[in-house]
């Protein structure tokens, strides 16, 4: 079981940063129409997301800056952005650190029961599932909206 997690998590994880590495900046910055968000807040959304569930940032861990929860936490956006806004290479090379940092998570933890039940999850390992169906949700959501900005760029 344990193995397995950390497989789903690996192949979860480069799939996603294999294909935001393919997309350009100038392509990640812009929010189409109909769509709440842009590629670039959709990249930081999933590692603090992840960093949140699976590390218990920000109060538990001090890999990325504490700026991450207002600038890519749930209900956030572009629009609202203020201050030190971090590159898509950044985000990328984040990414890459967390995939390491999640292969090292302890087998045993995996087992542990959570202190209160989140969405119905009781144990640890259950939120890796979690946070590989909600990275694989973002990547939908990051593959369509790259195919409407460079159709639209085309049509210019």
């Amino acid at each position: 079981m344990d193995e397995l997690v950390f497989k789903q998590f690996k192949v979860a994880k480069d799939f996603f940063i294999r294909n935001v590495e393919a997309i350009s900046t100038e392509v990640a910055s812009v929010q189409p129409d109909g769509f709440n968000n842009t590629i670039h807040w959709h990249i930081g959304h999933v590692l603090t997301f992840t960093e949140q569930l699976m590390f218990g940032f920000p109060e538990k861990t001090i890999y990325l800056p504490i700026n991450y929860v207002e600038l890519f936490g749930n209900g956030t956006k572009p629009a609202d952005w203020k201050g030190k806004v971090p590159s898509l290479e950044e985000l990328i090379s984040q990414l890459k650190d967390q995939s390491i940092r999640l292969q090292q998570i302890p087998s045993e933890q995996l087992k542990e029961t959570l202190q209160k039940p989140f969405m119905g999850f009781e144990i640890f390992g259950e939120l890796a599932g979690l946070a590989v169906l909600h990275e694989s949700n973002h990547l939908g959501h990051i593959q369509a909206m790259k195919r409407v900005v460079e159709y639209e760029s085309v049509k210019q």
